[in-house]
């Protein structure tokens, strides 16, 4: 049973401080997993425009929001400057793939794909992606293979476009198990390999739950849902103060006999000839404000 992990890495905080706790603990763990970038500036405080979207103010009461991310993170891109994530930590990045950990395209500006992505067009799209890839091959040297959306945001154009800049494969949606998206009458040929379990900030302050406690939910659910799971964490939050509790979340999905890979070590484990296709479609998630690309209905006749 594999159960793979996905880090978001969304900010400059999360980038310096998060990451490199992260590594020490999987390492420790003898986990793999995935370590997605946000590659561009980081303007976090342009996230500010989200106040209108309907169950943002009650998720940021029960994050706590600032606690988490920090003053200075929380102002960047407004009335402080964003700091350029992937010029400024080109050598962290490069000792996340030098540990074994794979490491792949989050975005360019989080916020901006984030914020407008599912309304824009294949040009403004297109630039945006072969923004991240660009910097990802200035960084390491090789093409960009794996691609996670930015709070699991995209458009039509997102998908074919994963095919023409050479992805091999994408965790961009959430869902219940592996398949090839079909988007407007069209299958794809990047595999997705979905979220199939809730976030942490999804969770906490709903039901009872804390940070002492959430990880029994989280690991009830993987108990009980068929696998393979992917599970999402973030730098700025499992990387930093919810720590412990990502520990504890090792240490039960030990327990429970899964074996903690990659995205990549997940892919490479799955039947792509008989993978089913799936229509990718607009929907809500507990604990979330806004809407996410989602796994939609099965198309047999697709084949």
């Amino acid at each position: 049973m594999k159960l793979a992990l996905k880090v978001d890495v969304d900010t400059y905080r999360g980038t310096r401080e998060g990451v490199p706790r992260l590594e020490a603990i999987l390492k420790r763990h003898g986990a793999g997993a995935t370590f997605l970038f946000s590659l561009g500036k980081d303007r976090t405080g342009r996230a500010i425009r989200r106040i209108f979207r309907p169950g943002f103010f009650r998720k940021v009461s029960r994050t706590s929001t600032l606690e988490h991310y920090g003053l200075r993170t929380l102002l960047s891109g407004t009335l402080l400057p964003g700091p350029d994530i992937g010029r400024s930590c080109a050598d962290l990045l490069r000792g996340v793939r030098d540990a074994g950990f794979e490491v792949g395209v989050h975005c360019y500006d989080h916020v901006l794909w984030q914020d407008n992505v599912a309304t824009r067009d294949r040009d403004w799209t297109r630039e945006q992606m072969s923004r991240a890839v660009e910097r990802f091959h200035e960084i390491f040297g090789v093409p960009a293979r794996m691609h996670g959306a930015a709070g699991w945001q995209m458009n039509a154009h997102a998908y074919e476009l994963e095919e023409e800049l050479g992805f091999t494969h994408a965790s961009d949606v959430r869902g219940e198990r592996p398949f090839f998206p079909v988007v407007d009458g069209r299958a794809g040929r990047v595999p997705q390999l979905p979220s199939t379990l809730p976030t942490l900030d999804e969770l906490v302050g709903e039901n009872g739950l804390t940070p002492e406690n959430v990880h029994d939910a989280v690991l009830a659910l993987s108990a009980s849902l068929p696998g393979p799971h992917v599970y999402t964490l973030h730098a700025e939050l499992e990387g930093m103060k919810w720590l412990p509790t990502f520990e504890r979340l090792l240490s039960g999905w030990r327990r429970q006999g899964y074996e903690l890979v990659s995205i990549e070590a997940l892919f490479r484990s799955l039947p792509l000839d008989s993978l089913p296709k799936h229509r990718v479609v607009e929907g809500e998630v507990p604990g979330r404000s806004g809407k996410v690309a989602v796994q939609g209905e099965t198309l047999p006749e697709m084949g």
